[in-house]
């Protein structure tokens, strides 16, 4: 048995009611909550500030975007058509779809084609020229139901701003002769200038048209 027992009236003064402890009640001379719960304070100014900035950006960036999509969406095709001009004609025949929209057949055994398209909003056109023979310049002549006697001679159905975009210059040589088969639209109007300088081995220009 120890020497100095505990002392259980000093244990109830550290703990008891009224001490010190952190376990006693709370100061009655101290401040009373609110009822109904902590209010919130109010927004400072550079938040509201910071909301509103975030608002104006989710209006102004969605609407900048439309109109530059617009104003992108009206160049395009001005865009395409200027590139295209700047790459020329392409040596090649044009594809069976072109020639098919175009109504432009060219004739077997043809040498050589070259194409160059256009687009824009309500008009579409293909320039196609190949040299072929009398026979497939008469092949070519009677899918439009004409003959080499509907061709007027001296006469340049293409006309010289049309013929710039793809550098055709008609204003050299002669022997030059020409038509133009009209059709109702939407179906393509030819243009049509054959040069007959070289016998035997006539060069085709035309220039077919779709209007939307």
């Amino acid at each position: 048995m120890s020497e100095h027992p505990e002392r259980p009236d000093r244990a109830e003064s550290a703990d008891g009611p009224g001490g010190p402890g952190p376990s006693g009640p709370s100061d009655p001379g101290g401040p009373a909550a609110p009822e109904g719960g902590a209010h919130a304070p109010p927004p400072s100014r550079r938040r509201r500030w910071l909301t509103g900035f975030v608002v104006f950006l989710l209006i102004a960036i969605p609407a900048g975007y439309l109109a530059i999509s617009a104003a992108q969406s009206r160049d395009s095709g001005q865009e395409k058509e200027e590139r295209a001009a700047m790459a020329g004609l392409t040596w090649h025949w044009p594809s069976k779809v072109q020639r098919r929209i175009y109504d432009v057949r060219i004739p077997a055994y043809s040498y050589p084609v070259a194409f160059f398209e256009t687009n824009s909003f309500k008009t579409s056109s293909l320039y196609v020229t190949f040299r072929t023979s009398q026979d497939g310049l008469d092949e070519f002549l009677k899918n439009y139901g004409r003959t080499r006697a509907d061709l007027k001679k001296d006469a340049v159905t293409i006309s010289p701003e049309q013929a710039k975009r793809v550098k055709w210059d008609f204003s050299i040589g002669d022997g030059y002769a020409g038509m133009v088969h009209k059709q109702k639209e939407p179906r393509p109007t030819q243009r049509i200038t054959v040069d007959f300088a070289e016998d035997g081995h006539p060069v085709v220009y035309v220039l077919s048209t779709t209007r939307f």
